[in-house]
C-alpha cells in the first residue's frame, strides 16, 4: 500500500450514517439521521429512555438494519459480518453464560475475537484489572452482583482491543469510584485512537465527550462539542439545553444536525 492510500485509508471517518430510518410497526424509532463521528473521537449519544439511543447505536455497528438510508464503519457498509473484529460493542443487557466462571466468559468471548493463547490471557489480565474484577474471576457469573456483570460486559468488548468501541449505557449499575476510572480509561482509549461512542442519560457524563448527539423522539436535535451546544443555547447546563432544544424541537419544528 502506498504512503497516499493509507493516508486515504486513516482518514477514513469512523462511522457515518446518512439518511437513516428505522420503524418498528407503525412507530418510527430513527427518523432520517444523519451523522459523522471520526477517528479517536470520545461521542455520546444523550437522551432519555425510549429517544433511539439503543437502535441508533445497533444500526451504527450492523447489528440491525436500516429500512432507509446507508451506514458504513471505518469505510464497510454495514451491516457486515467480518467487522465485529474491528469493533467492541456492550449493549444493555449483558449477553454472559451465566453458568461459567468470569475468565471462562473471557476465554470463550476472547476465541471468538480469533485472540491467540497467550495473548488472550494478557489481555484477560488487563481488562480484568481496568473494571476492579481481578479478585473475582474464578466465580460463577450467577454469583455476581448487577454491576460485576456490567463490569465484565465492558471488559470482553474491550477484549480485542476494537478500533471501534460502542457501549449502551455502559456504567448503569456501577459505583461512582469505579465510574470515574471507566471514564478515565475511555479517555485515554480515544487519545490513543480508538473511536469511542457511548450512549447516556446521565448529564455529568456527557459532559466528559469530545461531542454529543443530543437524541430525541428519534430526531438528532444538536451535535457538537458540550460546550458549545451550552453557549449556543445561552443556557447554564448540558441539562438545561437539552430542554430547551427538545422544546425547539417540539413546538418550532425538527432541527436535525450532522
Amino acid at each position: 500500500m502506498s504512503v497516499l492510500q493509507s493516508e486515504t485509508v486513516s482518514a477514513e471517518p469512523a462511522v457515518v450514517i446518512s439518511g437513516v430510518t428505522r420503524s418498528f410497526g407503525q412507530q418510527r424509532i430513527i427518523d432520517d439521521v444523519s451523522l459523522t463521528i471520526p477517528r479517536g473521537e470520545l461521542f455520546g449519544l444523550l437522551g432519555p429512555s425510549g429517544s433511539g439511543k439503543t437502535t441508533l447505536v445497533k444500526l451504527m455497528t450492523g447489528i440491525d438494519k436500516a429500512d432507509k438510508g446507508s451506514v458504513s464503519m471505518l469505510g464497510v457498509p454495514l451491516p457486515k459480518l467480518e467487522m465485529l473484529h474491528r469493533f467492541g460493542y456492550m449493549a444493555q443487557s449483558d449477553a454472559l453464560y451465566m453458568e461459567l466462571s468470569g475468565r471462562q466468559n473471557m476465554m470463550f468471548f476472547g476465541k471468538l475475537y480469533g485472540l491467540n493463547r497467550q495473548s488472550l490471557r494478557q489481555r484477560i489480565d488487563e481488562t480484568a484489572a481496568l473494571v476492579d474484577l481481578s479478585e473475582h474471576l474464578h466465580k460463577p457469573v450467577t454469583a455476581f452482583s448487577g454491576g460485576m456483570k456490567r463490569r465484565l460486559s465492558l471488559a470482553i468488548a474491550l477484549l480485542h482491543q476494537p478500533e471501534v468501541l460502542v457501549l449502551d449505557e455502559p456504567t448503569v449499575g456501577i459505583d461512582p469510584v469505579l465510574r470515574k476510572s471507566v471514564w478515565k480509561e475511555l479517555k485515554i482509549l480515544a487519545k490513543n485512537g480508538t473511536t469511542v461512542i457511548v450512549t447516556t442519560h446521565v448529564m455529568d457524563e456527557a459532559e466528559k465527550c469530545d461531542r454529543l448527539g443530543l437524541i430525541r423522539d428519534g430526531h438528532l436535535i444538536a451535535v457538537d462539542s458540550p460546550a458549545s451546544i451550552i453557549a449556543s443555547t445561552g443556557c447554564g447546563s448540558i441539562e438545561e439545553a437539552f430542554i430547551a432544544l427538545s422544546q425547539q424541537q417540539r413546538f418550532g419544528g425538527q432541527h436535525d444536525e450532522s
